[in-house]
């Protein structure tokens, strides 16, 4: 993100409360100003949590004259209130979740979405598609809807950035969505939100592990402490790997104020003997 920024717009972070992992709105309101472009923050978060708060934020951004950016998990949206509910001007994320499979680090496609005005479609990463009529009269067909913001006409000064791969996993995306339709979602989201919490509490059961880290509610990962096992996250992802388990992602580094913990993600490709094996296995590595 910052890269993409540079050298136009200054990426600031906002500090969190380190019990409920939400955003720290006194600093919002602090650093807010008539030159803040957008404030941006994800939902659920990188650590998992939800953000309780995401009504304030957007409350706050708007009253500044900034837009409100939320990124977003698709597949949580079957369960969780969609960004417009709350405030959001733009919305994004990756379409991976929605019937793509790991493919050595892919696949994997952004989505963007705003409200139908022309000042953010003009802006939109991507070519436009749309219906036009034809020099047959009653006949329609599909074609490049505002041209001239594309690199094909202003080279260079284009807006659109996309490839062949991401176009690909769009219609893979869009597939999925048809065949789930709202039902399929909001049975998928339950799911995962089953699943996410009986793994929590069977991690937690075991001595010297906490888990979830935080009070915030979660959808699908949680960050799980290691700091009562006296063991660092490195020496027990190397135990569940010989088990033919991956362990969660080490943040010790990333946030060293957090311990000896890591991030743990549960999703509807996990069964509850899958989530048991996991716990009966950590037990093992802990004695």
């Amino acid at each position: 993100m910052r890269d993409y920024c540079k050298p136009e717009i200054d990426v600031q972070m906002l500090p969190f409360d380190p019990r409920s992992g939400g955003m720290d709105l006194a600093a919002l309101e602090a650093r807010l100003s008539a030159a803040t472009a957008a404030v941006y923050f994800e939902n659920p978060g990188y650590l998992g949590f939800l953000e309780g708060q995401a009504p304030e934020i957007a409350a706050l951004t708007h009253k500044a004259g900034a837009e409100c950016v939320v990124c977003v998990d698709p597949i949580s949206l079957g369960v969780l209130a969609p960004p417009s509910a709350y405030g959001a001007d733009i919305v994004c994320g990756d379409l991976q979740p929605l019937g793509m499979h790991l493919q050595f680090g892919g696949g994997q496609a952004g989505f963007i979405a705003t409200r139908d005005e022309e000042r953010y479609v003009q802006q939109f990463p991507s070519r436009l598609f749309g219906v036009a009529p034809t020099r047959l009269p009653g006949e329609f067909g599909f074609g490049d809807v505002a041209y001239e913001r594309t690199s094909f006409a202003v080279r260079e000064q284009g807006h659109e950035w996309v490839g062949t791969a991401a176009a690909l996993w769009g219609i893979t995306a869009g597939v999925y969505m048809a065949l789930m339709g709202p039902q399929g979602f909001a049975e998928i989201g339950r799911g995962i939100l089953q699943r996410a919490h009986y793994a929590a509490r069977r991690l937690g059961a075991i001595d010297g592990v906490r888990a979830p880290l935080f009070e915030a509610p979660f959808f699908q990962e949680f960050v799980i402490s290691f700091e009562g096992t006296g063991k660092r996250v490195a020496e027990v992802n190397a135990g569940l790997l010989e088990r033919g388990i991956f362990g969660g992602k080490d943040l010790s580094a990333e946030f060293p104020d957090l311990g000896q913990c890591a991030l743990l993600c549960v999703t509807e490709v996990h069964s509850r003997d899958d989530l048991d094996r996991l716990a009966a296995a950590l037990e093992e590595v802990l004695r």
